[in-house]
C-alpha cells in the first residue's frame, strides 16, 4: 500500500531542495574567507580556498540535476512542479555566482584598494547573511510542505522573507557605497582593473539579490 500511495503523490521534493540550499549557503560562506585570504595576497591558500568554492558548486549542481529528474510529475503536489523548478534555479544562482567571482579574482590575482577593503569584507558578509537567512526560511519548506503552504509556519515563513528584504536594502546601500569608494580612485588605477573591480562588485551583490529572490518565490508558493 505503502508505495502505490507514493507511486500516486510522489516522494516529497522538500529535502532535497533543503540539501540543494545548504550546499549553495556553505558555498556562498566560502567567500567570507576567500577575500581574506586575496586582501593578504596568499594566493596558494586564495587557491584551495577557490578550489573549495567550486567542489561546493559541483555538488549544489549535482543536487540540482537530481532533483530535476527526480521530481514528481504528480498532479497531487501541494505547488506546481514548475514554482519549485524555479525556486531550485534560484537557489543555484547563489552557487554560480560565488564561482564566478572566485574564479575572476583569482584568475586574475586582483587586488581589492586599501581604501575599500573594510568596507567590501563587511559588504561581502551582508551578501552571505542574506544567503543564510534564505536557507532559514527553505528550512521552514518540510513544515510548509505537509501543512498545504497554510497556517501558522505561513506566517513564520513571511516574516524571514520581510527580514530577507530587510538585508537586501542593506547589501544595495552597501554596494552603492563601494562603488562610490572606488568612483573616487578609479582615475589612479589602471582602467582594465576598475572596469573588473566593478564586475566584482556586481557579482558578489547578486549574491543577496538571488537569496532576496528566493523570498520572492516562496511567497509564490505561498500564494496557492
Amino acid at each position: 500500500m505503502g508505495n502505490y500511495i507514493s507511486k500516486i503523490f510522489g516522494t516529497s521534493p522538500v529535502g532535497p531542495i533543503q540539501q540543494h540550499m545548504d550546499t549553495c549557503y556553505k558555498c556562498a560562506k566560502e567567500l567570507i574567507v576567500f577575500f581574506e585570504l586575496v586582501l593578504s595576497e596568499d594566493w596558494d591558500q586564495v587557491e584551495l580556498a577557490r578550489t573549495r568554492i567550486v567542489n561546493l558548486e559541483h555538488k549544489a549542481d549535482d543536487l540540482k540535476k537530481q532533483l530535476r529528474a527526480q521530481l514528481p510529475k504528480s498532479l497531487f503536489m501541494p505547488v506546481p512542479r514548475q514554482d519549485l523548478l524555479e525556486l531550485l534555479l534560484v537557489q543555484d544562482h547563489i552557487a554560480n555566482l560565488v564561482r564566478d567571482v572566485s574564479g575572476l579574482v583569482l584568475g586574475r590575482r586582483m587586488i581589492i584598494p586599501e581604501v575599500m577593503q573594510k568596507d567590501f569584507l563587511s559588504f561581502v558578509s551582508r551578501n552571505v547573511d542574506a544567503a543564510e537567512k534564505a536557507r532559514k526560511s527553505i528550512r521552514e519548506l518540510d513544515e510548509l510542505y505537509e501543512t498545504g503552504f497554510r497556517g501558522a509556519e505561513a506566517e513564520l515563513v513571511t516574516a524571514l522573507v520581510q527580514e530577507l528584504d530587510q538585508i537586501e536594502d542593506d547589501t544595495d546601500a552597501m554596494q552603492a557605497k563601494i562603488r562610490a569608494e572606488l568612483f573616487a580612485i578609479e582615475n589612479d588605477l589602471p582602467p582594465i582593473d576598475v572596469i573588473f573591480l566593478y564586475r566584482i562588485i556586481e557579482l558578489t551583490g547578486g549574491i543577496g539579490d538571488m537569496a532576496e529572490r528566493i523570498g520572492r518565490r516562496l511567497e509564490v508558493l505561498l500564494s496557492h
